[in-house]
């Protein structure tokens, strides 16, 4: 009889191993295995340099899953590769990645993720493959019904995705940051410090001067550091300075291409969405004011703005935006093109009319007003930019399973938006460089009547939250590129930078501890880690099959291990609402609800594993080796 693996033990290697990690592409294959007659599934996801908690996610996995019997092949690839395989040619069996929202966020916004209508669609949507008419009616009611009725929706809708398992939630990580609080404060635990806007609600500190914080990492002789930053420094709050270890932000500025994007912060604050979800009210942002004028109809009137290259934003780029995210070619090509995100959002608007410069009419069936305020939240693009980006294109050395437009694959080179923050310069690899946008609407003073919070009606900040006049309170935004997590801590320690981007990893914790002048922000993230499944793929298509694989991920040890104590394992891809999450799927205890780990008193109980794989119709060959169904 094999003896249980104990999953402490394992985890303990998995430093070891995930330092080993960094090999761009790397494929360890097993020696010794029949791919002929064996079960072989590879599992991609980014080195540890990259996302140390997502490779220990992985090892875990690779290790189960050989115990059962499964030859398993570990494929580590960078970031924007890691996306282009999975997200846009779908050629994966099995992938460990984050969710791509940062704040607790609506059920719909698993609409787009899971519904069969964009089974041949890349990107975020329905990257799974999956087809199931339970999914799709429990999607369909929630956006129907409100109250209690869409609760229930929406708990059905959970059940079921946790029943069939398309991919499995692991955990929702703790977003680490490491921040200095006498340039600029305003860092928040109450929501993502780095997200649009926890940004946006920075103040800068009343003199500005920051002490040592100038940029000259603690010393007095005036010596510049990150690209003079003190210099560029004013009495409006200067140079607000980011590290981070990502640097697809100084390569790519393009708002729908995907395999670019994590959660899309500062491509949200160059391009304005109608309006804005900050985690406390839907705001209206671009739009001055929207209403529906009937069951099939939504009219927005548009604030006066400006887009960077000082054309006017008007109803007519409103309009192109919608058709555009539809169909990138606008019919130039002959299968529709649509963008590989915001199409759940987007998919809504089926129709669009310009009624004046001003004012534009979605057509929008009849749903509810959560469902409304988020088909308003997409990124409203310049048509006189983006109309020239329909033709067919195709990226040297990449091929692709379907026909793709300029407008997908451009790296958007000196981006036109409308949002709060302009384009300067950037290095790609190393650093980019933002401006305040002097023409925002954000920016204009407030009327004469005085603060009145969202209860303005004039102006040019109508219905906008006090919180956010006048801001962003940086004159400037430069990001620089580092190689670690350490390094990030460590600028920030001494006084280079502000804060960092990137989500660091625990290890990282105990540096920030050590530091007189360096905090930890904890915020609350709801981008859950997952293991997703190609479920277009033998034997992945099996909700059965895949219940095991779910079952073989110790979340609850993952948790204190792999992420050090900062994150909660969850079932439910909703689990940071707690109040959407009914006790079905709630977590509670040291287990799943749904498909509880394979424990044997700490350890993996390899028995009660093939027990399940042979009661769903598979076998072993006398060596233990899973062998592929028929053989």
């Amino acid at each position: 009889m094999p003896r249980p693996i104990s999953r402490r033990a394992t985890l303990a290697g998995l430093g070891l191993a995930a330092a080993s990690g960094g090999c761009l592409g790397r494929t360890e294959n097993i020696a010794g295995r029949d791919p002929h007659s064996q079960l072989t599934l590879e599992i991609n996801t980014t080195p540890a340099d990259d996302d140390p908690s997502g490779i220990r996610i992985a090892r875990q996995l690779e290790e189960y899953l050989t115990a059962v019997g499964v030859d398993v092949r570990l494929n580590t690839l960078g970031r924007t590769d890691l996306w282009r395989k999975v997200l846009i040619n779908q050629n994966f069996d099995l992938y460990v990645g984050q969710f791509v929202e940062t704040e607790p966020f609506d059920a719909d916004a698993l609409y787009g993720v899971s519904h069969s209508k964009f089974i041949a669609e890349s990107g975020w949507q329905n990257p799974h493959g999956l087809t199931e008419i339970a999914v799709d009616d429990a999607l369909d009611r929630q956006r129907r019904v409100s109250g209690d009725e869409r609760t229930d929706a929406v708990g059905t809708l959970q059940e079921t995705l946790c029943e069939l398992q398309p991919f499995s939630v692991v955990a929702f990580p703790d977003a680490l940051t490491a921040v200095r609080e006498n340039r600029f404060e305003g860092w928040t635990e109450d929501r993502q410090p780095l997200s649009v806007s926890g940004l946006l609600e920075l103040d800068a500190v009343a003199d500005g001067s920051g002490g040592d914080d100038s940029g000259t990492g603690g010393s007095t002789d005036g010596n510049a550091t990150i690209e003079d930053a003190a210099d560029e420094a004013d009495a409006d709050g200067g140079t607000l300075r980011l590290v981070t270890t990502d640097d697809r932000i100084t390569e790519n500025w393009n708002p729908i291409a995907v395999e670019y994007r994590k959660y899309g912060t500062f491509t949200g604050l160059l391009y304005d969405p109608l309006v804005r979800d900050d985690g406390e009210s839907v705001v209206p942002w671009l739009a001055a004011g929207w209403k529906r004028v009937d069951d099939d109809a939504v009219e927005v009137s548009l604030r006066d703005a400006r887009w960077h290259d000082g054309e006017p934003v008007t109803a007519t780029d409103v309009a192109f935006t919608y058709r555009f995210l539809r169909d990138t070619s606008l019919g130039s090509v002959e299968t529709p093109v649509p963008t590989p995100r915001f199409r759940g959002r987007s998919a809504l608007a089926d129709d669009e009319q310009v009624l004046d410069d001003a004012t534009v009419r979605l057509t929008v069936p009849d749903v509810n007003e959560t469902v409304v305020a988020r088909a308003l939240q997409v990124p409203i693009l310049p048509k006189h930019v983006w109309s020239e980006r329909t033709e067919a294109a195709t990226i040297a050395g990449f091929e692709f399973d379907f026909e793709t437009t300029e407008a997908v694959i451009s790296n958007n080179p000196d981006p036109v938006g409308s949002g709060p923050l302009r384009f300067v310069e950037a290095e790609a690899g190393e650093s980019v460089v933002f401006e305040r946008n002097p023409d925002h609407f954000l920016v204009h003073p407030a009327s004469d009547a005085g603060p009145a919070d969202s209860d303005e009606t004039t102006g040019p900040q109508a219905g906008v939250p006090s919180r956010y006049h006048g801001k962003p309170a940086f004159d400037r935004l430069r990001l620089e590129v580092l190689p670690s997590d350490i390094s990030a801590v460590e600028s920030v320690s001494e006084g280079r930078a502000d804060a960092t981007v990137s989500n660091l990893g625990p290890a990282s914790v105990p540096l920030i501890g050590r530091s007189a002048d360096a905090r930890l922000v904890s915020g609350r993230s709801a981008a859950f880690y997952h293991v997703g499944y190609n479920v277009r793929r033998s034997p992945l298509s099996n909700p059965r099959f895949r219940s095991v694989i779910a079952r073989l991920i110790d979340k609850s040890a993952l948790v204190d291990d792999a992420f050090g104590g900062y994150a909660r394992p969850a079932a439910s891809p909703l689990a940071a609402s707690p109040n959407a999450v009914p006790d079905s799927v709630a977590w509670n205890g040291d287990t799943d609800p749904i498909h509880p780990f394979f424990d044997d008193e700490g350890s993996l109980d390899v028995e009660a594993a093939k027990a399940t794989l042979r009661d769903i119709g598979y076998r072993f060959d006398d060596e233990g080796r899973l062998l592929s169904r028929g053989q």
